[in-house]
Protein backbone atom coordinates (compact mmCIF):
# COMPACT_ATOMS: atom_id res chain seq x y z
CA UNK A 1 0.00 0.00 0.00
CA UNK A 2 1.92 3.26 -0.98
CA UNK A 3 1.19 6.62 1.13
CA UNK A 4 -0.54 9.79 -0.68
CA UNK A 5 2.72 12.08 -1.14
CA UNK A 6 1.97 15.29 0.81
CA UNK A 7 0.90 18.27 -0.84
CA UNK A 8 2.37 21.66 -0.11
CA UNK A 9 -1.51 22.36 0.12
CA UNK A 10 -2.30 20.07 2.62
CA UNK A 11 0.95 20.99 4.46
CA UNK A 12 -0.37 24.80 4.30
CA UNK A 13 -3.58 23.52 5.68
CA UNK A 14 -1.88 21.73 8.76
CA UNK A 15 0.54 24.60 9.80
CA UNK A 16 -2.40 27.21 9.16
CA UNK A 17 -4.82 24.95 11.98
CA UNK A 18 -1.58 24.55 14.24
CA UNK A 19 -0.83 28.41 14.02
CA UNK A 20 -4.30 28.88 14.54
CA UNK A 21 -4.31 26.61 18.15
CA UNK A 22 -1.14 28.51 18.81
CA UNK A 23 -3.49 32.28 18.96
CA UNK A 24 -6.47 30.45 21.01
CA UNK A 25 -3.74 29.59 23.28
CA UNK A 26 -2.59 32.62 23.16
CA UNK A 27 -5.92 34.68 23.62
CA UNK A 28 -6.98 32.37 26.60
CA UNK A 29 -3.85 33.59 28.25
CA UNK A 30 -4.38 37.65 26.91
CA UNK A 31 -8.10 37.00 28.28
CA UNK A 32 -7.18 35.51 31.76
CA UNK A 33 -4.67 38.11 32.72
CA UNK A 34 -6.69 40.89 34.79
CA UNK A 35 -3.63 43.54 34.44
CA UNK A 36 -5.05 46.13 32.25
CA UNK A 37 -4.94 48.47 35.26
CA UNK A 38 -2.42 47.15 37.09
CA UNK A 39 0.35 45.52 34.52
CA UNK A 40 -1.02 47.64 31.04
CA UNK A 41 2.71 46.71 29.49
CA UNK A 42 2.29 43.28 30.35
CA UNK A 43 -0.61 43.05 28.88
CA UNK A 44 0.39 45.06 25.61
CA UNK A 45 2.92 42.52 24.93
CA UNK A 46 0.26 39.58 25.13
CA UNK A 47 -1.85 41.70 22.60
CA UNK A 48 1.26 41.69 20.17
CA UNK A 49 1.70 38.12 20.71
CA UNK A 50 -1.66 37.66 19.79
CA UNK A 51 -1.18 39.66 16.43
CA UNK A 52 1.25 37.98 15.39
CA UNK A 53 0.14 34.73 15.54
CA UNK A 54 -3.37 35.65 13.78
CA UNK A 55 -0.64 37.40 10.95
CA UNK A 56 1.20 33.97 10.70
CA UNK A 57 -1.95 31.85 10.38
CA UNK A 58 -3.92 34.66 7.74
CA UNK A 59 -0.74 34.59 5.72
CA UNK A 60 -0.46 30.46 5.81
CA UNK A 61 -4.18 30.59 5.12
CA UNK A 62 -2.78 32.17 1.55
CA UNK A 63 -1.57 28.80 0.58
CA UNK A 64 -3.78 26.07 2.52
CA UNK A 65 -6.08 24.16 0.24
CA UNK A 66 -9.27 26.43 -1.08
CA UNK A 67 -11.27 23.34 -0.65
CA UNK A 68 -10.26 23.73 3.18
CA UNK A 69 -10.72 26.95 3.64
CA UNK A 70 -13.93 28.13 4.42
CA UNK A 71 -14.18 24.81 6.77
CA UNK A 72 -10.71 25.59 8.45
CA UNK A 73 -12.35 30.09 8.87
CA UNK A 74 -15.25 28.61 10.27
CA UNK A 75 -14.03 26.25 12.85
CA UNK A 76 -10.99 28.56 13.68
CA UNK A 77 -13.31 31.40 14.17
CA UNK A 78 -15.43 29.23 16.45
CA UNK A 79 -12.38 28.38 18.97
CA UNK A 80 -11.11 32.05 18.73
CA UNK A 81 -14.35 33.83 19.79
CA UNK A 82 -14.71 31.28 22.54
CA UNK A 83 -11.42 32.31 23.97
CA UNK A 84 -13.64 35.47 24.54
CA UNK A 85 -15.48 33.50 27.49
CA UNK A 86 -12.73 32.12 29.58
CA UNK A 87 -12.94 35.32 32.46
CA UNK A 88 -15.04 38.28 33.15
CA UNK A 89 -14.66 41.30 30.95
CA UNK A 90 -11.40 42.35 31.28
CA UNK A 91 -10.83 46.17 29.70
CA UNK A 92 -13.97 47.77 29.59
CA UNK A 93 -17.30 48.06 31.60
CA UNK A 94 -19.66 48.99 29.24
CA UNK A 95 -21.69 45.76 29.23
CA UNK A 96 -22.66 46.86 33.04
CA UNK A 97 -24.33 49.19 31.23
CA UNK A 98 -25.69 47.26 29.18
CA UNK A 99 -26.84 44.74 31.92
CA UNK A 100 -28.04 47.71 33.74
CA UNK A 101 -30.38 49.13 30.60
CA UNK A 102 -31.91 45.63 29.65
CA UNK A 103 -32.87 45.16 33.78
CA UNK A 104 -34.57 49.02 33.97
CA UNK A 105 -36.69 48.23 30.39
CA UNK A 106 -37.74 44.90 31.59
CA UNK A 107 -39.25 47.18 34.77
CA UNK A 108 -41.40 49.55 32.17
CA UNK A 109 -38.93 51.66 32.60
CA UNK A 110 -37.17 54.44 29.62
CA UNK A 111 -33.59 53.51 29.90
CA UNK A 112 -32.94 57.53 28.82
CA UNK A 113 -35.30 58.97 31.76
CA UNK A 114 -32.41 58.52 34.82
CA UNK A 115 -28.64 57.60 35.30
CA UNK A 116 -27.70 54.24 36.62
CA UNK A 117 -26.81 56.55 40.07
CA UNK A 118 -30.96 58.21 40.20
CA UNK A 119 -32.16 57.20 43.56
CA UNK A 120 -35.34 56.57 41.96
CA UNK A 121 -34.45 53.37 40.38
CA UNK A 122 -32.77 52.10 43.92
CA UNK A 123 -35.11 49.24 43.97
CA UNK A 124 -33.59 47.85 40.63
CA UNK A 125 -30.19 47.71 42.05
CA UNK A 126 -28.30 44.27 42.92
CA UNK A 127 -24.88 43.04 44.57
CA UNK A 128 -23.29 42.61 41.46
CA UNK A 129 -24.21 45.69 39.93
CA UNK A 130 -23.90 47.51 42.93
CA UNK A 131 -21.70 46.59 45.79
CA UNK A 132 -21.46 47.55 49.38
CA UNK A 133 -19.44 47.50 52.06
CA UNK A 134 -15.30 46.58 51.32
CA UNK A 135 -15.74 46.08 48.15
CA UNK A 136 -15.99 49.71 47.26
CA UNK A 137 -12.43 50.53 47.65
CA UNK A 138 -11.47 48.25 44.20
CA UNK A 139 -10.33 50.74 42.14
CA UNK A 140 -12.96 49.42 39.03
CA UNK A 141 -15.65 50.58 40.82
CA UNK A 142 -17.49 54.18 41.30
CA UNK A 143 -19.16 55.15 44.24
CA UNK A 144 -22.77 56.25 44.09
CA UNK A 145 -23.89 57.21 47.47
CA UNK A 146 -22.19 56.58 51.20
CA UNK A 147 -21.23 52.55 51.17
CA UNK A 148 -23.00 51.87 47.55
CA UNK A 149 -20.57 52.15 44.57
CA UNK A 150 -20.99 50.41 40.77
CA UNK A 151 -19.33 48.37 38.26
CA UNK A 152 -21.35 50.66 36.06
CA UNK A 153 -18.84 53.30 34.46
CA UNK A 154 -20.32 56.77 34.16
CA UNK A 155 -22.90 56.51 36.30
CA UNK A 156 -23.80 60.03 36.90
CA UNK A 157 -25.18 60.06 33.23
CA UNK A 158 -27.77 59.04 31.30
CA UNK A 159 -27.31 56.12 28.43
CA UNK A 160 -25.66 57.09 25.04
CA UNK A 161 -27.11 53.99 23.17
CA UNK A 162 -29.51 54.16 20.21
CA UNK A 163 -33.06 51.72 20.64
CA UNK A 164 -31.70 48.91 18.16
CA UNK A 165 -29.04 48.48 20.77
CA UNK A 166 -31.37 49.28 23.50
CA UNK A 167 -33.83 46.60 22.19
CA UNK A 168 -30.69 43.96 21.98
CA UNK A 169 -30.17 44.54 25.80
CA UNK A 170 -33.51 44.13 26.98
CA UNK A 171 -33.36 40.36 24.47
CA UNK A 172 -30.59 39.24 26.12
CA UNK A 173 -32.15 40.15 29.85
CA UNK A 174 -35.49 38.41 29.14
CA UNK A 175 -33.71 35.23 27.74
CA UNK A 176 -30.73 35.20 30.63
CA UNK A 177 -31.38 32.64 33.80
CA UNK A 178 -31.30 34.64 36.79
CA UNK A 179 -27.89 35.46 38.30
CA UNK A 180 -25.92 35.03 35.30
CA UNK A 181 -24.42 38.37 35.64
CA UNK A 182 -22.01 39.12 32.57
CA UNK A 183 -21.66 36.10 31.00
CA UNK A 184 -25.03 36.27 28.95
CA UNK A 185 -23.62 39.24 26.88
CA UNK A 186 -20.77 37.25 26.70
CA UNK A 187 -22.51 34.40 25.01
CA UNK A 188 -24.61 36.80 22.77
CA UNK A 189 -21.13 38.63 22.05
CA UNK A 190 -19.71 35.07 20.98
CA UNK A 191 -23.10 34.23 18.65
CA UNK A 192 -23.01 37.34 17.15
CA UNK A 193 -19.54 36.95 16.12
CA UNK A 194 -19.44 33.59 14.82
CA UNK A 195 -22.53 34.42 12.88
CA UNK A 196 -21.20 36.95 11.14
CA UNK A 197 -18.46 34.66 9.65
CA UNK A 198 -20.51 32.93 7.09
CA UNK A 199 -22.05 35.69 5.95
CA UNK A 200 -18.62 36.94 4.90
CA UNK A 201 -18.14 33.61 3.77
CA UNK A 202 -21.47 33.78 1.75
CA UNK A 203 -20.73 36.77 -0.23
CA UNK A 204 -16.91 36.56 -0.54
CA UNK A 205 -18.11 33.25 -2.67
CA UNK A 206 -19.33 35.43 -4.93
CA UNK A 207 -17.59 38.13 -5.01
CA UNK A 208 -14.00 37.81 -3.27
CA UNK A 209 -11.96 34.87 -1.71
CA UNK A 210 -13.68 32.89 1.16
CA UNK A 211 -9.63 32.89 3.03
CA UNK A 212 -9.91 36.50 3.42
CA UNK A 213 -12.97 36.17 6.46
CA UNK A 214 -10.29 35.06 8.40
CA UNK A 215 -9.31 38.81 9.06
CA UNK A 216 -12.49 38.83 10.49
CA UNK A 217 -12.83 35.13 12.56
CA UNK A 218 -9.45 35.31 13.69
CA UNK A 219 -8.64 38.39 14.12
CA UNK A 220 -7.57 39.06 18.24
CA UNK A 221 -10.36 42.51 18.53
CA UNK A 222 -12.88 39.85 18.12
CA UNK A 223 -12.84 38.00 21.06
CA UNK A 224 -11.21 40.45 22.95
CA UNK A 225 -13.96 43.28 22.35
CA UNK A 226 -16.88 41.40 20.90
CA UNK A 227 -16.68 38.43 23.39
CA UNK A 228 -15.24 39.22 26.75
CA UNK A 229 -16.12 42.73 26.38
CA UNK A 230 -19.37 42.16 24.91
CA UNK A 231 -19.33 45.16 23.38
CA UNK A 232 -22.82 45.82 21.51
CA UNK A 233 -20.73 46.53 18.13
CA UNK A 234 -20.82 42.82 17.23
CA UNK A 235 -24.47 43.12 16.26
CA UNK A 236 -23.88 46.51 14.50
CA UNK A 237 -20.87 44.41 12.98
CA UNK A 238 -23.34 41.80 11.61
CA UNK A 239 -26.22 43.44 10.83
CA UNK A 240 -23.43 46.30 8.62
CA UNK A 241 -22.31 43.17 6.72
CA UNK A 242 -25.66 41.85 6.17
CA UNK A 243 -26.41 44.92 4.57
CA UNK A 244 -23.60 45.80 2.49
CA UNK A 245 -23.93 42.70 0.99
CA UNK A 246 -27.57 42.83 0.06
CA UNK A 247 -27.12 46.24 -1.41
CA UNK A 248 -25.71 45.08 -4.35
CA UNK A 249 -28.76 43.25 -5.27
CA UNK A 250 -31.68 44.92 -3.46
CA UNK A 251 -31.00 48.05 -2.74
CA UNK A 252 -33.87 48.71 -0.46
CA UNK A 253 -33.44 45.79 1.99
CA UNK A 254 -29.82 47.09 2.26
CA UNK A 255 -30.83 50.62 3.40
CA UNK A 256 -33.07 49.13 6.03
CA UNK A 257 -30.46 47.20 7.64
CA UNK A 258 -28.51 49.42 7.10
CA UNK A 259 -30.96 51.74 9.40
CA UNK A 260 -31.61 49.04 11.46
CA UNK A 261 -27.21 48.64 11.67
CA UNK A 262 -26.92 52.57 12.71
CA UNK A 263 -30.09 52.03 15.51
CA UNK A 264 -27.60 49.43 17.11
CA UNK A 265 -24.70 51.50 17.54
CA UNK A 266 -24.26 54.54 15.42
CA UNK A 267 -20.83 54.29 13.68
CA UNK A 268 -22.31 52.24 10.96
CA UNK A 269 -23.69 55.75 9.75
CA UNK A 270 -20.11 56.04 7.42
CA UNK A 271 -20.71 53.34 5.55
CA UNK A 272 -23.52 55.37 3.72
CA UNK A 273 -20.92 56.46 1.15
CA UNK A 274 -20.51 53.06 0.58
CA UNK A 275 -23.53 51.79 0.21
CA UNK A 276 -23.88 54.33 -2.57
CA UNK A 277 -20.88 53.41 -4.54
CA UNK A 278 -21.42 54.47 -8.37
CA UNK A 279 -25.46 55.73 -7.76
CA UNK A 280 -25.54 58.16 -10.42
CA UNK A 281 -29.85 59.04 -10.25
CA UNK A 282 -31.55 59.97 -7.25
CA UNK A 283 -34.12 57.20 -7.53
CA UNK A 284 -31.24 54.60 -6.71
CA UNK A 285 -30.00 56.41 -3.50
CA UNK A 286 -33.48 57.12 -2.18
CA UNK A 287 -33.65 53.35 -2.27
CA UNK A 288 -31.36 52.68 0.26
CA UNK A 289 -31.65 56.20 2.04
CA UNK A 290 -35.22 56.02 2.62
CA UNK A 291 -35.40 52.62 3.88
CA UNK A 292 -32.47 53.33 6.24
CA UNK A 293 -34.17 56.99 7.78
CA UNK A 294 -37.86 54.89 7.58
CA UNK A 295 -36.37 52.39 10.21
CA UNK A 296 -34.30 54.63 12.05
CA UNK A 297 -36.67 56.83 12.73
CA UNK A 298 -39.01 53.68 13.28
CA UNK A 299 -36.82 52.31 16.00
CA UNK A 300 -36.58 55.89 17.88
CA UNK A 301 -40.14 56.77 17.71
CA UNK A 302 -41.53 54.65 20.42
CA UNK A 303 -38.71 55.47 22.85
CA UNK A 304 -39.22 59.13 22.23
CA UNK A 305 -42.76 58.88 23.13
CA UNK A 306 -42.47 56.87 26.48
CA UNK A 307 -39.26 58.97 27.40
CA UNK A 308 -39.49 62.19 29.25
CA UNK A 309 -36.06 62.89 28.94
CA UNK A 310 -33.71 63.10 25.55
CA UNK A 311 -33.08 59.82 23.68
CA UNK A 312 -30.03 61.30 22.86
CA UNK A 313 -28.69 60.86 26.20
CA UNK A 314 -25.10 61.79 26.92
CA UNK A 315 -23.93 61.60 23.39
CA UNK A 316 -23.08 65.07 23.72
CA UNK A 317 -21.12 65.14 26.54
CA UNK A 318 -19.31 62.07 25.79
CA UNK A 319 -18.43 63.59 22.32
CA UNK A 320 -17.04 66.71 24.15
CA UNK A 321 -15.30 64.23 27.05
CA UNK A 322 -13.51 62.48 24.06
CA UNK A 323 -12.42 66.09 22.72
CA UNK A 324 -14.38 65.78 19.52
CA UNK A 325 -15.61 68.80 19.50
CA UNK A 326 -12.14 70.63 21.05
CA UNK A 327 -9.31 69.27 19.16
CA UNK A 328 -7.22 71.18 22.03
CA UNK A 329 -8.04 68.15 24.48
CA UNK A 330 -7.37 64.47 24.05
CA UNK A 331 -6.02 62.33 21.84
CA UNK A 332 -8.34 63.14 18.92
CA UNK A 333 -7.91 63.95 15.80
CA UNK A 334 -3.83 63.06 16.74
CA UNK A 335 -2.18 63.06 13.06
CA UNK A 336 -3.40 66.02 11.69
CA UNK A 337 -2.63 68.21 15.14
CA UNK A 338 1.35 67.03 14.21
CA UNK A 339 0.94 68.93 10.66
CA UNK A 340 -2.17 71.43 11.58
CA UNK A 341 -3.24 74.38 14.57
CA UNK A 342 -5.84 72.33 16.76
CA UNK A 343 -7.93 74.91 16.02
CA UNK A 344 -7.91 73.59 12.31
CA UNK A 345 -8.10 70.02 12.76
CA UNK A 346 -12.20 69.74 13.06
CA UNK A 347 -12.63 71.31 9.79
CA UNK A 348 -9.81 68.79 7.99
CA UNK A 349 -11.82 65.66 9.35
CA UNK A 350 -14.96 67.55 8.01
CA UNK A 351 -13.32 68.53 4.17
CA UNK A 352 -11.17 65.15 4.36
CA UNK A 353 -13.88 62.37 4.99
CA UNK A 354 -16.36 64.88 2.26
CA UNK A 355 -13.88 64.78 -0.10
CA UNK A 356 -13.48 60.77 0.60
CA UNK A 357 -17.02 60.27 0.28
CA UNK A 358 -17.80 62.33 -2.87
CA UNK A 359 -15.15 59.94 -4.66
CA UNK A 360 -16.49 56.83 -3.13
CA UNK A 361 -19.90 57.84 -4.23
CA UNK A 362 -19.22 59.12 -7.83
CA UNK A 363 -16.24 56.81 -8.37
CA UNK A 364 -16.72 53.34 -6.31
CA UNK A 365 -17.84 49.79 -7.77
CA UNK A 366 -21.41 49.29 -7.05
CA UNK A 367 -20.82 45.56 -7.19
CA UNK A 368 -18.36 45.71 -4.24
CA UNK A 369 -19.98 48.54 -1.98
CA UNK A 370 -17.80 47.79 1.06
CA UNK A 371 -14.42 48.61 -1.01
CA UNK A 372 -15.59 52.54 -0.77
CA UNK A 373 -16.99 51.61 2.89
CA UNK A 374 -13.48 50.63 4.13
CA UNK A 375 -12.05 53.58 2.78
CA UNK A 376 -14.33 55.62 3.64
CA UNK A 377 -14.57 54.30 7.19
CA UNK A 378 -10.56 53.67 7.40
CA UNK A 379 -10.19 57.05 6.82
CA UNK A 380 -12.14 58.76 9.22
CA UNK A 381 -10.51 56.67 11.61
CA UNK A 382 -6.87 57.98 10.81
CA UNK A 383 -8.39 61.33 10.40
CA UNK A 384 -10.11 61.31 14.14
CA UNK A 385 -7.76 58.59 15.96
CA UNK A 386 -10.10 57.22 18.32
CA UNK A 387 -9.01 55.72 21.61
CA UNK A 388 -10.97 52.97 22.15
CA UNK A 389 -9.87 49.42 20.42
CA UNK A 390 -13.40 48.56 19.94
CA UNK A 391 -14.40 51.07 17.38
CA UNK A 392 -12.18 48.66 14.69
CA UNK A 393 -14.66 46.33 14.82
CA UNK A 394 -16.37 47.50 11.80
CA UNK A 395 -13.54 48.08 10.07
CA UNK A 396 -12.19 44.43 10.46
CA UNK A 397 -15.29 43.37 9.09
CA UNK A 398 -15.02 45.38 6.04
CA UNK A 399 -10.91 44.43 5.76
CA UNK A 400 -12.77 40.89 6.02
CA UNK A 401 -14.91 41.79 3.09
CA UNK A 402 -12.71 43.71 0.81
CA UNK A 403 -9.25 41.83 1.45
CA UNK A 404 -6.68 45.11 1.34
CA UNK A 405 -5.35 43.90 4.89
CA UNK A 406 -3.13 46.60 5.38
CA UNK A 407 -5.60 48.78 6.86
CA UNK A 408 -5.75 46.16 9.59
CA UNK A 409 -3.19 48.50 11.26
CA UNK A 410 -5.97 50.75 12.11
CA UNK A 411 -7.19 48.06 14.42
CA UNK A 412 -3.74 47.43 15.99
CA UNK A 413 -2.69 51.47 16.58
CA UNK A 414 -6.81 51.23 18.38
CA UNK A 415 -5.55 48.69 21.13
CA UNK A 416 -2.38 50.90 21.11
CA UNK A 417 -4.11 53.51 22.05
CA UNK A 418 -6.47 51.95 24.74
CA UNK A 419 -4.30 49.64 26.25
CA UNK A 420 -0.55 50.55 25.45
CA UNK A 421 -0.87 54.43 25.71
CA UNK A 422 -1.87 53.71 29.52
CA UNK A 423 1.98 53.38 30.11
CA UNK A 424 3.68 54.58 27.12
CA UNK A 425 3.10 58.53 26.21
CA UNK A 426 1.66 58.93 22.27
CA UNK A 427 2.03 55.32 21.87
CA UNK A 428 -1.81 55.35 20.17
CA UNK A 429 -0.52 58.65 17.92
CA UNK A 430 3.02 56.76 16.57
CA UNK A 431 0.73 53.69 16.21
CA UNK A 432 -2.09 55.61 13.93
CA UNK A 433 0.96 56.75 11.84
CA UNK A 434 2.35 53.75 11.41
CA UNK A 435 -1.04 52.45 10.27
CA UNK A 436 -1.26 55.29 8.03
CA UNK A 437 1.95 54.63 6.18
CA UNK A 438 0.93 51.07 6.16
CA UNK A 439 -2.41 52.18 4.10
CA UNK A 440 -0.45 54.06 1.63
CA UNK A 441 2.51 51.58 1.15
CA UNK A 442 -0.28 49.23 0.39
CA UNK A 443 -1.78 51.36 -2.34
CA UNK A 444 1.07 52.06 -3.99
CA UNK A 445 2.31 48.06 -4.04
CA UNK A 446 -1.38 46.97 -5.64
CA UNK A 447 -0.90 50.23 -7.59
CA UNK A 448 2.70 49.28 -9.18
CA UNK A 449 4.87 51.77 -11.40
CA UNK A 450 1.65 51.26 -13.93
CA UNK A 451 0.34 54.70 -14.21
CA UNK A 452 -2.88 53.13 -16.14
CA UNK A 453 -6.03 54.46 -15.50
CA UNK A 454 -8.14 51.34 -15.34
CA UNK A 455 -4.85 49.12 -12.90
CA UNK A 456 -5.52 52.55 -10.81
CA UNK A 457 -8.56 51.55 -10.22
CA UNK A 458 -8.38 48.04 -9.70
CA UNK A 459 -5.95 48.72 -7.22
CA UNK A 460 -8.07 51.35 -5.15
CA UNK A 461 -11.10 48.57 -5.10
CA UNK A 462 -8.91 45.50 -5.39
CA UNK A 463 -10.43 42.20 -5.66
CA UNK A 464 -8.73 39.52 -4.20
CA UNK A 465 -7.62 36.73 -6.69
CA UNK A 466 -8.32 38.86 -9.44
CA UNK A 467 -5.32 39.47 -12.10
CA UNK A 468 -3.29 43.07 -11.30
Amino acid sequence: MTRRPTTPTSRATVVTAALVAALVTALVLTVRKDAYLTDPAGLSWLYAVCWVLFAAAAWSLRRASARHAAALVLLGGIAVAATGLVAAPRTSTDSFRYAWDGRVQAAGISPYDHAPADAALAPYRDGWLFPTGHECGKPDLTAVSRGVCTRINRPGVHTIYPPAGELYFLLVHAVSPDGVRHKALQVGGAVLAVATTPVLLRILRRRGDPRTAAYWAWCPAVPLEAVNNAHVDGLAVLLSVTALGLTVRHRARGGALLGLATAAKLLPAVLIPGALSGVRRVRDAAAVLLPAAAVLAALYTPYVLLSHSSVLGYLGGYADEEGYQDASTGDRYALLRLLLPDSCALPAVIAGLLAVSLYVIRRGDPRRPWSGALLVTGTAFLLTTPGYSWYALLLVALVALDGRWEWLGVAVAGAAAYVTGRTVADAGTVMYAVAALAVVCGWLLRVGVSRDLPRLRRAMFFLPGEPR
